[in-house]
């Protein structure tokens, strides 16, 4: 009789509990995802406003008579266009992509446009793919996405290889949108893996920008690739938030409200310490960009605002319930409000009047800047216990690899040996020491080789 009394009350403690929870998730904006990260400058965000351009000339037929072009062009100049790739051409293992050759930029551009409704060969793309399918480099990868990746490197490879030869100081940019970020962040990592097919390619040549990006690598490769690849999310993007595998998604389009819905009720019940212990679970890929411009509530706007960081906590885990959570995805609204807050930054800068030499400084020390900020993000991914996790001396994130690690691995997938990476830097004096020896008179002289231990 006392345990039926009792349930009423117990009712009451669960209906308060879940009416905490739901006032809790509703007065969760965006900007609590990024307010305690530091705002970017515009010397590093300059080329986000243009390669949104650029994703959105991809969906131009004829560039020299556009269609759709947005206010101020396409920034293309159709005569240094490489080659337009198609979904005749893809036949659908790839979406179409454009190779384009920014002499003014000095950069080798290939821009990779977003999922189309109307392409079963892009749903395709999505949906192969399985929790824990595929391993690369070390940590979880989306497959479709790697597969698509690894044909576009196959397709390109060549032409590729002749520009990075033919134009040693340019740099390869990989960008993409929605299902595009995804195939461009994943081709970034195969790039890296294989940049033997690419003339030996500097790493630091290397960058991608991935806009509104799909979450599709695990978080300890999406922290350890956060020096090359940066991810471009407007305010209450859905995509980059939903731990949602994409073909879930997909699937469900028709009910997709109720599902992120759902989705966003069981994350959030979900600690984040069990999270990270899911080497399965994917993330958003590498240094993480954040636009904000409007007030919580839709209660009007404000100049926006661009954030940064490498988070490994805390890595945009919750959806934001908000009208805008698919608006935002859109590739001209992330284009146009990039751009006004591009504005705002050369606005200040220029208000200051910074001289031309404090600013190499500047860039210098942003550089560096963001080194060490790359550098404790991998350390915190160690001390949070992240599956599959090392130290920055261990990958050699920081230094170029070996040209034989190169080689050795494939886009089929491999497990990273920490043992390759082992050997202790040498000293200048231990390098002096092992090679020269030091005659009666003082002088250096080169050791004489041992006969015995020639090849």
């Amino acid at each position: 009789m006392s345990i039926v009394c009792g349930l009423p009350l117990l009712e009451c403690v669960y209906c308060l509990a879940c009416a905490r929870w739901a006032w809790k998730r509703c007065l969760h904006t965006a900007g609590h995802d990024s307010e305690t990260w530091g705002l970017a400058t515009a010397e590093e965000f300059e080329p986000v406003p243009r390669l949104c351009r650029y994703i959105l000339g991809v969906y131009e037929e004829d560039l020299r008579h556009p269609l759709w072009e947005p206010a101020g062009g396409y920034g293309i100049n159709p005569d240094w266009l490489i080659h337009k790739n198609t979904y005749e051409n893809a036949k659908g293992c790839a979406p179409p992509y454009i190779l384009y050759l920014d002499h003014e930029h000095a950069d080798i551009v290939l821009a990779i446009r977003g999922l189309n409704l109307a392409k079963e060969s892009d749903y395709a793309v999505l949906l192969d793919n399985k929790l824990g399918q595929r391993k690369f480099d070390g940590g979880y990868v989306h497959n479709g996405l790697l597969k698509a990746a690894a044909w576009v490197l196959d397709a390109e490879c060549d032409v590729l290889r002749e520009l990075v030869e033919k134009y040693p100081n340019y740099t390869l940019t990989l960008t993409g949108h929605s299902l595009g970020s995804g195939v461009a962040a994943l081709l970034t990592m195969v790039v890296v893996q294989n940049r033997d097919k690419l003339a030996n390619i500097d790493r630091k040549r290397i960058r991608c920008y991935a806009i509104a990006p799909a979450r599709c690598m695990s978080l300890n490769l999406a922290v350890r690739y956060a020096d090359l690849i940066n991810s471009v999310v407007l305010q209450d993007d859905f995509l980059p938030r939903t731990a949602t595998p994409l073909e879930d998604i997909f699937k469900s389009l028709f009910c997709l409200p109720c599902l992120l819905c759902l989705r966003c009720m069981r994350d959030t019940c979900i600690p984040e310490e069990k999270m990270f212990r899911d080497p399965r679970r994917l993330y958003a890929p590498g240094r993480l960009y954040h636009i904000v411009e409007r007030k919580p509530f839709r209660m009007g706007r404000f100049p926006p605002v661009v954030r940064t960081a490498v988070p490994v906590d805390g890595r945009f885990e919750h959806i934001v319930l908000s009208c805008n959570a698919t608006s935002d995805h859109a590739i001209i609204w992330i284009e146009r409000e990039a751009k006004r807050a591009l504005d705002l930054m050369l606005e200040k800068d220029k208000i200051v009047e910074i001289p031309a030499k404090q600013k190499m400084e500047r860039q210098a020390t942003l550089a560096r800047e963001h080194n060490q900020e790359h550098k404790a993000a991998l350390q915190r991914a160690v001390t949070l216990a992240v599956p599959h996790a090392y130290s920055p001396s261990q990958y050699g994130t920081f230094s170029d690899p070996e040209e034989g690690d190169n080689s050795s691995r494939s886009s089929e997938g491999s497990s990273y040996d920490p043992s390759k990476k082992s050997m202790k830097k040498e000293s200048w004096d231990e390098m002096i020491d092992r090679l020269f020896e030091t005659d009666e008179t003082g002088h250096l002289l080169f050791k004489k080789p041992n006969n015995d231990n020639s090849c």
